[in-house]
C-alpha cells in the first residue's frame, strides 16, 4: 500500500535525494511517454530536484509517488491483459530501504495479486537495500509475471471460458486539493459520490480534503471524474484497498462492514479566516481519531495531530 510517511518530510538526506532523482531521470529516459512513466505530483519533483542540487536546504514535503506501465512477452498493444503498472513509491529513506509497489493487471486474480506482492516484497528486502532498484523490480516482475497472471487466449474467449477473479476490492481514496472553494466543484463531489453509492467527507477550503469509500470501481470512477476538473494542484494522497474473499451476494454486506463514514457529506471544523476558508486542524484530527482514521492527518499536514 503506498503512503507518505511524516519521516520523509524531515529525514531525507541529501544523498538520499540524489539516488532518487538520478533514478527517476534513468526511468525517464528508457520510458519516454507518459504512458509508460509518469510522476504523480510533478510539485513533490520539483522539491525533491531542488533539495538534490542543493538549491534549497528544505527537505521535500511529500514522497514521490510514479506510475510504470510495462508489456509482457512481445509486447501486443491490443492485448490489455498483456500490460502491467506497477505503482511505486519512494518511502523514507530510499534507497537505503526498499521501494513500495503495487501491481495491478486486468489478468491478475485478487488472490493472486497478494501472493504476487507477498512474494515481490520478499525479493526487495533481499536485494533492494542500499542501491536503487526500480528497473531490477520491473525486471524480477517480468520475469514471474506467468507465476500470477490469469491470461485468456482467444480460444478461452470464444469457448465462454474467461476466468474472472471471485473477489471484489473495498477502496479508500484520500484526495488533496490546493483548495476546494469553487460551489460547483463542491456539487460535483457531492453528486458523483451519492450517484456512486461512496461515503466519506469532503472538508472545502484550504486544503480542500476529499474522503471517499465503497467498491474500487466506483472509486476509481469518481477520481477519474474529480481530475478531469481544472485544479491547481489535486492528487490521491493515500489509498487503501481491501480485499474481500467472498460469494457475489455477500459483497454488498462486506462492502458496508469495511466503511467509516456514512454518505459523503460536507464537512466544516469551526471556519475562520477572512473568507472562512481556513478549517480548524484540531477538530479534523478529532474527527479521523474517532473513525480510526488519525494516521492519514500527518500524511496531509506533515504533523502529528492531538
Amino acid at each position: 500500500m503506498l503512503h507518505p510517511s511524516r519521516s520523509s518530510f524531515i529525514m531525507l538526506s541529501q544523498e538520499e535525494s540524489e539516488a532518487q532523482i538520478s533514478e527517476l531521470d534513468l526511468l525517464s529516459s528508457m520510458f519516454p511517454s507518459e504512458e509508460e512513466f509518469a510522476v504523480t505530483d510533478q510539485l513533490a519533483l520539483a522539491e525533491l530536484r531542488e533539495f538534490a542540487e542543493k538549491q534549497t536546504a528544505a527537505p521535500p514535503t511529500f514522497t514521490i509517488q510514479f506510475t510504470l506501465t510495462v508489456k509482457l512477452g512481445d509486447g501486443n498493444a491490443d492485448n490489455t491483459q498483456d500490460v502491467l503498472s506497477l505503482h511505486c513509491s519512494y518511502p523514507p529513506h530510499y534507497p537505503n530501504v526498499p521501494p513500495e509497489i503495487v501491481v495491478r493487471s486486468p489478468a491478475l486474480v485478487r488472490s493472486q495479486q497478494a501472493q504476487l506482492h507477498t512474494d515481490l516484497n520478499t525479493y526487495l528486502k533481499n536485494n533492494c537495500i542500499g542501491d536503487v532498484c526500480i528497473l531490477s523490480a520491473v525486471e524480477w516482475v517480468k520475469d514471474n509475471a506467468s507465476t500470477y497472471l490469469n491470461i485468456v487466449s482467444p480460444t478461452d474467449h470464444q469457448k465462454g471460458t474467461v476466468m474472472t477473479p471471485e473477489e471484489s476490492i473495498f477502496t479508500r481514496l484520500w484526495i488533496y486539493s490546493h483548495h476546494i472553494y469553487n460551489k460547483q466543484k463542491r456539487k460535483y463531489i457531492m453528486e458523483w459520490s451519492e450517484e456512486l453509492g461512496l461515503s466519506g467527507f469532503s472538508m472545502p477550503g484550504k486544503p480542500g480534503v476529499v474522503c471517499v469509500e465503497g467498491p474500487q470501481e466506483s472509486c476509481e470512477e469518481f477520481w477519474s471524474r474529480i481530475r478531469k476538473l481544472t485544479w491547481k494542484r489535486i492528487l490521491i494522497r493515500h489509498r487503501e484497498d481491501v480485499p474481500l474473499s467472498c460469494s457475489p451476494s455477500e459483497i454488498h454486506v462486506n462492502i458496508q462492514k469495511h466503511r467509516k463514514f456514512p454518505p459523503l457529506k460536507e464537512m466544516a471544523f469551526d471556519a475562520h479566516g477572512a473568507r472562512g476558508n481556513h478549517m480548524d486542524l484540531g477538530q479534523l484530527y478529532q474527527f479521523l481519531q474517532e473513525r480510526g482514521c488519525s494516521d492519514v492527518f500527518p500524511m496531509y499536514f506533515g504533523i502529528e495531530g492531538r
